[in-house]
């Protein structure tokens, strides 16, 4: 159950970082994109919320940010429709009247399939929403014009190695990865995009937390993180105005054992 008591920290506006700024964070209403809007609450943005189909917990989201000083808003959108997608940004900036500062490129599915069972189907599916989205989003906030912005896309740790299970999945991560370096490029000097790759940090959609239990082995720092953990992540590189086209792990090293690509 969510939470509606204050957001800590959130209420000495002069002495925040992110001060009257706003950020967008799609996949903002539940798991790690909760996390994350929170912690940029506590650094002083103002908060777009958006979901697809978590209406209410958005809701409560913004709620509570709202008690804790600051602005929010909530907007629903399938990121499976292009056209939807590309009129996001142009959306939020008449449903908040100001422009984004701040793009914080979360949602994602996250479905099984491996090589023997994976279809074109399912790879356009994740693809669109994990990697396509998360493009056509950074184009629409860089037409924005303004004369600074952050970009900040949540990949994962597993990228750089293999993950079996999810192939369609990591296809799609892979493929924002490259999009995020490439963007840093293109996007410069005005506008700044990093990713943050977690690793073993929340059990998968309906399993028990016992369940990370049985992964925790393929971290050297052996053990799994907090959600806490990459919403500081994301806030430090929201808040560091000299880095750009930087990946940060989140993942107690496990990229380091990245035997794929041999990275």
């Amino acid at each position: 159950m969510i939470s509606n008591r204050p957001l800590p920290g959130a209420g000495d506006s002069a002495a925040l970082p992110l001060a009257g700024q706003l950020a967008l964070v799609t996949g903002g209403a539940r798991r790690l994109g909760r996390t994350i809007a929170t912690e940029l609450c506590a650094a002083g943005a103002d908060l777009l919320i958006h979901y697809n189909r978590s209406h209410s917990e958005a809701e409560q989201l913004a709620t509570a940010i709202r008690q804790s000083g600051r602005l929010a808003w909530t907007i629903s959108t399938d990121l499976q429709e292009q056209s939807a997608t590309e009129r996001l940004i142009a959306d939020a900036t008449t449903l908040t009247g100001r422009p984004l500062d701040i793009l914080l490129n979360n949602a994602s599915i996250y479905a099984e399939s491996d090589v023997s069972s994976v279809t074109m189907v399912g790879i356009e599916q994740q693809v669109r929403i994990n990697a396509s989205a998360p493009l056509l989003l950074a184009r629409a906030f860089a037409a924005q014009k303004r004369p600074s912005g952050c970009i900040i896309n949540m990949l994962d740790a597993r990228m750089v190695d293999y993950d079996s299970q999810h192939l369609a999945y990591h296809l799609s991560k892979r493929m924002l990865l490259s999009i995020t370096q490439l963007l840093a490029l293109e996007l410069a000097p005005t506008i700044r995009v990093n990713g943050v790759a977690p690793g073993v940090i929340l059990p998968d959609e309906g399993q028990p937390e016992a369940s990370l239990e049985a992964m925790v082995r393929s971290t050297p720092l052996g053990r799994h993180g907090e959600p806490s953990d990459v919403a500081r992540a994301v806030r430090f590189l929201a808040e560091n105005n000299f880095i750009t086209g930087q990946i940060l792990y989140v993942d107690g090293g496990r990229h380091l054992r990245g035997r794929v690509y041999g990275e």
